[in-house]
């Protein structure tokens, strides 16, 4: 074969490759719903610098990020953490899909409804498990998405401590305090 035969043979291949790419079903390729990524990439070196290890973390509230198959955790300690892009936001990510001001995640209380994400006025919205919200309840395991990036929140709750070692009682001294003679001593 000679050269301008390879050539044309290449230029073929390219317009049927680029063919195929044509006939496939774009309509869900939007700007409207953007690809998912990769949170743990996404986030700003100062947000990464505070990331627990979910396995070493103290109970808390929590937006659990999966990285190199281990799940890191930023925690939620404060009443209100700003979510966004811009210099103000406490989970700053570097997206263009995210708003300056994106999202919200107020803190009230400690019972069951006490955490809510809210909607900063955002471009892109702000979704739990899925759905457009301006306000919601977040409960554990809820996937809460901004711009590209989805985060899932989580609650660890305290472990019951003893202060004290458990005491153990000889079995003798049990069985003479129900019979009542150590009661005259």
């Amino acid at each position: 074969m000679t050269t301008q035969a390879l050539t044309f043979n290449r230029a073929d291949q390219l317009w049927r490759v680029r063919a195929r790419a044509a006939d496939r079903d774009t309509r869900q390729l939007s700007s409207n719903r953007p690809v998912p990524a990769d949170a743990y990439a996404l986030l700003d070196h100062r947000t990464r610098e505070t990331l627990v290890l979910q396995d070493v973390a103290p109970a808390g509230r929590y937006l659990a990020v999966e990285h190199d198959g281990r799940t890191r955790l930023i925690s939620l300690s404060r009443p209100i953490t700003h979510i966004g892009r811009g210099l103000i936001a406490d989970v700053r990510l570097e997206d263009p899909h995210v708003s300056r001001r994106h999202a919200i995640i107020a803190i009230r209380g400690d019972g069951p409804d006490a955490v809510r994400v809210l909607d900063d006025r955002s471009s892109g919205g702000t979704f739990v498990n899925g759905s457009a919200v301006t306000v919601a309840q977040l409960h554990d395991g809820d996937i809460v998405r901004v711009g590209r990036v989805a985060f899932r929140y989580t609650e660890i709750a305290p472990q019951l401590r003893r202060n004290r070692a458990l005491r153990r009682i000889p079995l003798g001294a049990r069985r003479e305090r129900r019979s009542g003679s150590v009661a005259a001593a």
